[in-house]
C-alpha cells in the first residue's frame, strides 16, 4: 500500500468512528454500512445535514456531471463535506448542530435533532460499486463539516444562473 493509501484508510477510520458517535446502535451502524454502504444516524449532536435538490446543485455548478459537480463543491464549500442520493436526487451537506435555529433557505431542509438520514460510509464515492448513496466531497477530517454561509452563496449562485437562464 502507498503513503497516500494509508493516509486515505486512516482518514476514514477517523472520520468514520466520530460519524459513528451518531448512531443509536454503533454495531449495527458498522453492520448496515458493511452490508448495504450506508448507515441510518441521528441528526443533532456532533453534526446535523442540510438537504439541496440536485438541480439547484446542477444549476450552481452549471452541470450535472459528476466529476464537475465535485470540483465546483469542493471550492464552493470550501472542501465541506457532502454525499448525495443519486436516487433520490439530493445532496447533503453535513454542518454543525446548531445550524437549524438559523437555516431559513426556500428549497432547501436543514435536519435537526428528530431526523435520522442514512450517511454513506466513508470512502464510498461514485466510483464505489454500491454508490447510490457516495459523497461527493468527502470529510477530510473528524468535525470538519460546511459552514453556513458558504451553503447560503451556493444556492445563492444556483437561483442567479436560474435566473438568468430563465431570463433568455
Amino acid at each position: 500500500m502507498t503513503t497516500a493509501g494509508a493516509l486515505v484508510q486512516a482518514r476514514d477510520r477517523a472520520v468514520s468512528a466520530w460519524l459513528l458517535a451518531a448512531a443509536d446502535d454503533r454495531d449495527r451502524a458498522e453492520r448496515e454500512w458493511s452490508d448495504r454502504g450506508v448507515a441510518l444516524l441521528r441528526c443533532g449532536g456532533a453534526f446535523t445535514v442540510i438537504r439541496v435538490p440536485a438541480s439547484l446543485i446542477a444549476a450552481a455548478a452549471g452541470s450535472e456531471e459528476r466529476v464537475r459537480v465535485s470540483v465546483y463543491l469542493i471550492a464552493a464549500l470550501d472542501g465541506g463535506p457532502v454525499f448525495v442520493d443519486q436516487t433520490a436526487g439530493w445532496y447533503y451537506c453535513l454542518v454543525p448542530s446548531k445550524a437549524c435555529e438559523s437555516w431559513r433557505e426556500p428549497e432547501t431542509e436543514c435536519f435537526g435533532d428528530d431526523h435520522y438520514v442514512s450517511v454513506p460510509c466513508p470512502g464510498i464515492d461514485f466510483q464505489h460499486p454500491r454508490a447510490r448513496s457516495c459523497w461527493v466531497v468527502p470529510m477530510t477530517e473528524p468535525a470538519a463539516l460546511c459552514s453556513l454561509d458558504a451553503i447560503r452563496r451556493l444556492v445563492d449562485a444556483a437561483r442567479e444562473k436560474t435566473a438568468e437562464a430563465g431570463a433568455q
